[in-house]
């Protein structure tokens, strides 16, 4: 099988619900990386042979292939298509999966892989609004019910029940939290993620960390529900970002003068349960683990995402992975999650901490909508 090399990576700094990315469109942003993929890899973008880009909510601003807009949004040549994919929150993970598959398969040799989530101009639930106003069950149809009940669907319960079934406490995920602010805030003063950032509308660094938080304000917040032991503070936070990668056969590096960065090790990807809907990077990543060959302690850096607190430290449980090599620059509690493009926001710091590092070998996983979950093992070239 041919090999699939990551030759660059870029993304947008994460910004806030009310920050300084709020009015910019999801076109505009997906464009701003693209054109950046294209100008720091030097590739001429006409070879390029699809746009595969993640986006959740594919309504309003972000519909009609998002792929497509953003890619001619960018001034860049229309002989290249672009598709639009939703994996939920791993939509743009799924697209360097695809991207990936397609080289190695041999079908075709350079593919960006991207993702754009406009979270502050397309609220999170957009897309099921149409199903609602026409009456129609919430989001699932007579199967699903006959399967499932009416029981409540929600990353809300699901992170709650996760907080159930293993046994942690409030004072568990606020300490995993203020850490996530700690790592987060040291990693941009040391300035760790300039080189990945494509600087917009004047903003050159993530949006999200909070350096002066204490588990004392943590612990004054009110939980999501009474009796739960979730609170805003252990949440990924609503958020406006955009990423893409260029992925390229090694045919493709010698044709075009690219500089190989990673080497996709494994691609792996599993269903789980739907109602815990966030348990899924468990067995993801014990399949991927199993396909390479390695061991977790193998692992040099992992980047989970903090969907929510419980999800990493169920998952570092399970696999007895060292809580050190685990989102090392913080995650999405500090950071945000801009959904669609979080796969990619993740790949691109997964890569560039390994050559900060001069490690080998890196795991990115993240928990999916409908109890999903994909893995990727990549090493660094």
């Amino acid at each position: 099988m041919a090999e699939a090399y990551i030759v660059g990576a870029v993304r947008t700094p994460v910004g806030t619900k009310k920050g300084a990315l709020k009015d910019i469109h999801p076109a505009d942003l997906g464009a701003h990386v693209l054109k950046e993929l294209v100008d720091r890899t030097g590739v001429d973008p006409s070879a390029v042979e699809d746009v595969i880009m993640g986006c959740v909510m594919q309504v309003g601003p972000q519909s009609l292939d998002i792929a497509r807009t953003a890619w001619l949004s960018a001034g860049l040549p229309e002989n290249v298509p672009g598709v639009t994919i939703d994996r939920q929150c791993g939509s743009s993970q799924q697209a360097v999966h695809f991207a990936a598959q397609a080289v190695m398969s041999g079908t075709q040799d350079l593919v960006v892989a991207a993702g754009v989530e406009q979270m502050a101009m397309v609220p999170m639930g957009s897309s099921v609004a149409m199903a609602m106003e026409k009456g129609m069950p919430f989001p699932y149809g007579e199967g699903w019910g006959e399967r499932y009940g009416t029981q409540e669907i929600s990353q809300f319960r699901g992170a709650q029940l996760m907080v159930e079934k293993w046994g942690l406490t409030r004072e568990d995920l606020e300490k995993f939290s203020l850490e996530s602010h700690r790592r987060a805030s040291q990693a941009i003063e040391a300035g760790y993620f300039d080189r990945e950032i494509a600087p917009i509308a004047g903003l050159a660094k993530d949006e999200g960390a909070r350096p002066d938080t204490t588990l004392e304000k943590m612990a004054g917040l009110k939980p999501l529900r009474d009796g739960w032991a979730l609170t805003a503070a252990v949440a990924s936070q609503i958020s406006v970002g955009a990423s893409a990668l260029l992925i390229a056969s090694e045919a493709a590096v010698k044709q075009y003068n690219l500089t190989p960065r990673a080497r996709i090790h494994t691609l792996a990807l599993c269903g789980s349960d739907p109602v815990y809907m966030l348990t899924g990077p468990i067995p993801a990543t014990e399949k991927a683990l199993a396909k390479s060959g390695l061991k977790i302690d193998d692992i040099d850096v992992t980047e989970i995402n903090e969907a929510f607190a419980p999800v990493v430290l169920a998952w570092q449980k399970d696999l007895g992975a060292d809580p050190a090599k685990v989102n090392p620059n913080g995650g999405a509690i500090a950071l945000g999650h801009p959904l669609g493009a979080t796969g990619g926001v993740l790949m691109t710091k997964l890569v560039h901490e390994l050559e900060r590092t001069g490690a080998r070998y890196g795991l990115q996983t993240m928990c999916e909508g409908g109890g999903q979950a994909n893995a990727t093992i990549i090493e660094r070239v």
